[in-house]
């Protein structure tokens, strides 16, 4: 099995500086401003993801922001991947680090769900697959979107691992960390039996 290291640290650094760098672009502050929306950050979570972006009552500037945030994980690790399968998982790191903590906005950025989709699309579309089964089943019987997220993210190590794909798995599992360690207040609301379901109003 190869390893993170064996494509050498220039074209590892290159990548992980590649995927930071498109991960870091906060399309959802971009769309909502250029449709005279004003700063996101200012509404709901304060969050710039597709979720809070919906608060605006927009739902196709969310649904481009999902789009954007989804696609920039799977770009960078496409164009990486021409270096090797670890510049490629490192790519796919930045992207996530990109998103969850970018540089042009103090370092505070979304929670990476679906950075996490655009990177395990470039990497493992079958384990896509299955998240998204996973995903839709939770989130249409529970009516709640952060605990499908959590609990597809959870398990897609798992699945990768059971694929053979031994070195992405290790990549999803880090990410799944930060993406439970993100949803912290998601994760207190559900246990106080507080957390807002899909479709609720107010």
């Amino acid at each position: 099995m190869t390893t993170l290291l064996d494509a050498g640290w220039p074209l590892l650094a290159a990548g992980l500086a590649l995927g930071y760098l498109l991960g870091s672009i906060p399309f959802g502050l971009i769309f909502t401003k250029i449709a005279g929306l004003g700063d996101v950050r200012s509404i709901g979570s304060g969050n710039i993801g597709a979720t809070n972006v919906l608060r605006t009552g927009r739902k196709g500037l969310a649904a481009a922001t999902l789009l954007g945030d989804a696609l920039k994980g799977t770009v960078a690790v496409l164009i990486a991947s021409r270096w090797g399968e670890g510049p490629a998982l490192a790519a796919g790191l930045g992207a996530f680090l990109g998103h969850l903590f970018p540089v042009w906005l103090g370092f505070k950025g979304g929670k990476g769900v679906a950075t996490f989709i655009g990177i395990l699309l470039a990497l493992s579309p079958l384990g896509l697959l299955v998240f998204a089964a996973i995903w839709l089943g939770l989130a249409f019987t529970l009516k709640y979107s952060s605990l499908a997220a959590l609990a597809a993210s959870a398990a897609t190590p798992l699945v990768l691992w059971a694929l053979g794909h031994g070195n992405v798995a290790t990549l999803f599992l880090m990410l799944a960390a930060l993406i439970w360690w993100k949803h912290a207040p998601n994760i207190r609301r559900l246990a106080a039996g507080t957390e807002g379901r899909i479709g609720q109003k107010g």
